[in-house]
């Protein structure tokens, strides 16, 4: 199939995180934590869809409203009560949501944040953090990993990141000299970095960035593509206790399918309403699929079951079994690793220096270490996220089995390395 791929595909797949030596294998079904591939092999998934699958694969009641909504019409490019019904369900549940528009995609999402951001402050610049995955825009596309100051792609021109600021994570000090006069339309951050290493924002760093903001008039944006409805309903912002002006969704909202949303404050967010405002006042947003109704169907049968069911105790359990266990493992066998990661999300960085505050850790891994345990952990049926910067989800479908098999396989391979 791989042979196949590379015929019709550049490095045969649809997206390069999806590629890994000595091929990637191609998924023939998937079940609660299970992937089956194309030749009858079955792995333990803790990639979940790029952490979108919290309750698992092909949940039941999901995909009766899947199957419900597809049989009604499944997009319709006009208004429809999927919609408001969403939206009304994030907006009581995400602390800083009054208003709510959808996009596609994460990546688009953030664009259209941004966009609007520039509209509301007129200003130009904005800030972005080392090690912050914000998806494939210009402006936000850089400093994703070292070194911080090339850009991770061809095609992107000084031009387009010329009003973007880098700033060092959980370092606000370090943030001030290098926005130093800025005038900042907004600043971006993931609350828990993920791509970077499951590194979460400290308490104090926040509230000086909220304090800064505040001072400046200027915007804070949160990214929970991926913190959003994992790290309980109200999102890294509920769990931190520190509110954004704009907040970024995606993955969850969607129950697996296509989707980002914008939401936020209602004066800022009434700056895409073109019955409101016109001109340079007026922020764009559209597209073709912008509240696809199937995508709005599976998320809303998604957050039902959040809401009334013990997923985030179950999977926050889960999470921290593991990255005890790991460090216990590391710990014993004197192994240069650590695990880190807040709720269900789990890391490793093949790393012993503490604490781990921001991307450093990534920047200082030994990342061939990181493939080796990646390849072997694949051997024995166990799919994380992804080999250079080893990371994870647990869903609703994992066990403690699972938790107690993947922490028995990383001890073997800790052990067969000393």
């Amino acid at each position: 199939m791989f042979e196949r791929a590379k015929k019709v595909e550049p490095a045969g797949v649809s997206y390069g995180n999806r590629w890994f030596e000595p091929y990637p294998f191609f998924a023939k079904e998937a079940r609660g934590a299970k992937l089956v591939d194309i030749d009858g092999n079955t792995y333990t998934d803790y990639w979940c869809t790029h952490f979108a699958m919290i309750l698992g694969h092909a949940y039941p009641t999901v995909m009766e409203a899947i199957k419900a909504q597809a049989e009604k019409g499944w997009h319709f490019g006009v208004a429809h009560e999927l919609e408001v019904t969403l939206s009304e369900t994030i907006t009581k549940h995400v602390p800083s949501a009054e208003l709510v528009r959808y996009t596609s995609s994460g990546s688009e999402a953030n664009l259209f944040a941004i966009r609007l951001a520039r509209t509301f402050t007129k200003r130009s610049k904005i800030a972005k953090f080392e090690g912050g995955w914000h998806g494939a825009y210009d402006p936000l596309h850089l400093a994703t990993k070292p070194p911080y100051g090339q850009p991770p792609s061809g095609g992107i021109t000084q031009g387009s990141q010329r009003d973007t600021v880098v700033v060092p994570y959980n370092d606000f000090e370090g943030f001030k000299n290098r926005v130093r006069d800025e005038q900042l339309a907004c600043v971006l951050l993931e609350p828990v970095l993920s791509a970077g290493g499951g590194i979460s924002a400290e308490m104090d760093f926040l509230k000086a960035l909220r304090g800064y903001c505040d001072r400046t008039r200027t915007l804070l944006i949160y990214d929970e593509v991926v913190t959003g409805f994992r790290l309980g309903l109200s999102g890294a912002q509920g769990f931190l206790g520190v509110m954004p002006d704009l907040t970024v969704l995606g993955k969850i909202i969607g129950g697996g399918l296509p989707i980002g949303a914008v939401c936020g404050r209602r004066d800022v967010m009434e700056h895409m309403d073109h019955l409101k405002y016109s001109g340079l006042d007026y922020a764009y947003h559209g597209g073709t699929f912008a509240g696809n109704a199937l995508t709005l169907a599976a998320g809303l049968a998604t957050i039902n079951v959040l809401e009334h069911q013990p997923v985030h105790d179950h999977i926050d359990k889960l999470g921290k079994m593991s990255r005890d266990g790991l460090n216990a493992i590391f710990e014993k066998n004197a192994f240069p690793a650590q695990a880190a990661g807040v709720g269900s999300l789990v890391s490793i960085h093949m790393i012993n220096k503490k604490p781990l505050r921001d991307v450093t850790g990534y920047a200082m891994s030994d990342h061939q270490q990181s493939k080796n345990l990646f390849n072997y952990l694949l051997a024995n049926g166990i799919l994380v996220l992804i080999p250079e910067m080893l990371h994870g989800a647990v869903s609703y479908a994992h066990s403690v089995e699972d938790m107690r098999k993947l922490l028995s396989t990383v001890e073997q391979y800790v052990q067969t390395r000393h």
